[in-house]
């Protein structure tokens, strides 16, 4: 039974097959443009569609195709970063300002009662 064992050897883990006679599928390269100027280029299968937009692998920004379904898509995610409402604007769609400084100044009163440096 020792003498069939492999002892340190990978198995399975890497490929003994060469890559003599393979042929791949054709391929073509598509260019995007992230919003600083910069292009990158994604490679894709000759028949796949590419996607307006991707995500540069480097620099992590969005680049967007230079036709008209990026254009589509950057006014799109424009639209989207613009209607996005933060916090605060929800809490101003609640209360007033004045309503919100007046609660600021019944907290603040409550805290300092609790540590003792009450004015």
């Amino acid at each position: 039974m020792a003498d069939r064992t492999l002892k340190g050897s990978r198995i399975g883990s890497t490929s003994l097959q060469g890559e003599a006679g393979v042929e791949l599928s054709p391929r073509r390269t598509v260019e995007y443009i992230t919003d600083k100027g910069v292009s990158f280029a994604v490679t894709f299968d000759a028949d796949a569609e590419p996607p307006p937009e991707w995500t540069d692998q480097r620099s992590g920004e969005i680049g967007f195709l230079d036709d008209e379904a990026g254009r589509t898509a950057r006014a799109e995610l424009e639209a989207k970063e613009s209607a996005q409402r933060t916090p605060w604007d929800m809490l101003i769609e609640r209360r007033s300002r004045e309503e919100l400084e007046e609660l600021l100044e019944e907290r603040l009163k409550l805290l300092r009662a609790r540590r003792g440096t009450a004015k």
